[in-house]
């Protein structure tokens, strides 16, 4: 992964159409060897398709306008952009994966770790983005070819930060693809604001978002699907991976894989020896451990959720600022910035 953020600025249409032009060298090749886009042509012309871009239209018109610009820029035909874009939300298995760790330290910061797990090709491949947009508060993300800003990990300069992890939820719904709700969340300016928009969105797929923002004491894990949205404060230390684990989380319908669900045991574990003062290190740890047979730290071709590790993060927030470091698969850090 290239350490270096690349800066992007101007309309709404003018960003989407610079990161289609920055993803359109590997975008081809991506798609013709990935079996989530197999899967996906299906629905070409599809009456549901045309459903999610509707909704994303009506209740989402900004983020709709960068999708525009992202077809633009990889000269590709909007409705297979739109298709790549809500690939959660027409399919329960994708090769979309993450984890995510959360603590609230006992100096009073905020911590959210975070693996951000995809398809093997990605590796190398993801980009550290700058945006400043025209009417927004502008953000720091992982960017991904061909899919909208904030799926990944990112920050945005009103202070808030959020990191998303894959649902495999099998009952799609009527409402806005997921991943362009996840991007409507970095215009938000607050937690709050961030909650109500995920809370009265109808909403096409799931997602679990981990929030947090600078000057305020909470963090938020958010799991948002169609059928449901449900809002848990982290009190010291929490843990989320590829399924829904709130209260009430057995009356959605969802795939909770092998790995998935081993990966979360195991997690429980080591937070268990974790404490309200542990260092940056020691959340690392968690983020690169391998003693599991399916580890968190994911490197196997043969994943069998066909999944690998692209990058690490560890965010700090605390009243004044948020910090975050970003990671390579060797634990070499890459970029560590104050946004």
């Amino acid at each position: 992964m290239d350490a270096t953020p690349i800066s992007l600025r101007g309309s709404r249409r003018d960003i989407g159409r610079a990161l289609g032009d920055l993803a359109r060298p590997y975008m081809a090749a991506l798609l013709e060897q990935s079996p989530t886009w197999f899967a996906l042509r299906r629905w070409r012309g599809h009456a549901v398709l045309d459903t999610l871009g509707a909704a994303a239209r009506e209740y989402l018109p900004k983020q709709w306008e960068e999708l525009c610009g992202m077809a633009e820029g990889l000269d590709m035909p909007l409705e297979d952009v739109l298709l790549w874009n809500a690939r959660g939300d027409l399919l329960h298995k994708t090769d979309d994966g993450c984890m995510t760790v959360a603590l609230r330290h006992a100096d009073g910061s905020r911590w959210i770790a975070h693996n951000e797990d995809g398809d093997p090709f990605l590796t190398g491949l993801g980009r550290l983005v700058e945006i400043q947009s025209e009417d927004g508060p502008g953000f720091f993300f992982l960017y991904l070819p061909g899919s909208l800003p904030g799926h990944t990990f990112a920050a945005n300069r009103a202070g808030l930060v959020q990191v998303v992890d894959n649902l495999r939820i099998m009952r799609g719904g009527k409402g806005v693809p997921r991943m362009m709700l996840a991007r409507a969340v970095l215009d938000c300016r607050s937690l709050d604001e961030a909650q109500a928009l995920l809370n009265k969105m109808p909403r096409a797929g799931g997602f679990h978002h981990m929030l947090g923002a600078v000057g305020d004491e909470r963090l938020l894990s958010i799991e948002a699907t169609p059928e449901r949205c449900s809002t848990q404060p982290v009190t010291t230390l929490y843990g989320h991976t590829n399924h829904c684990i709130h209260f009430g989380a057995r009356q959605t319908t969802q795939l909770i894989t092998t790995s998935s669900r081993e990966r979360l045991e195991r997690l429980d574990v080591l937070l268990l020896e974790l404490h309200a003062q542990a260092e940056s290190s020691e959340l690392l740890d968690i983020l690169y451990d391998t003693e599991a047979t399916l580890p968190m730290l994911r490197t196997d071709l043969r994943d069998p959720d066909g999944e690998n590790t692209l990058a690490s993060v560890i965010f700090r927030i605390d009243e004044q600022q948020c910090r975050v470091s970003v990671y390579n698969r060797e634990r070499t850090p890459c970029y560590q910035q104050e946004i």
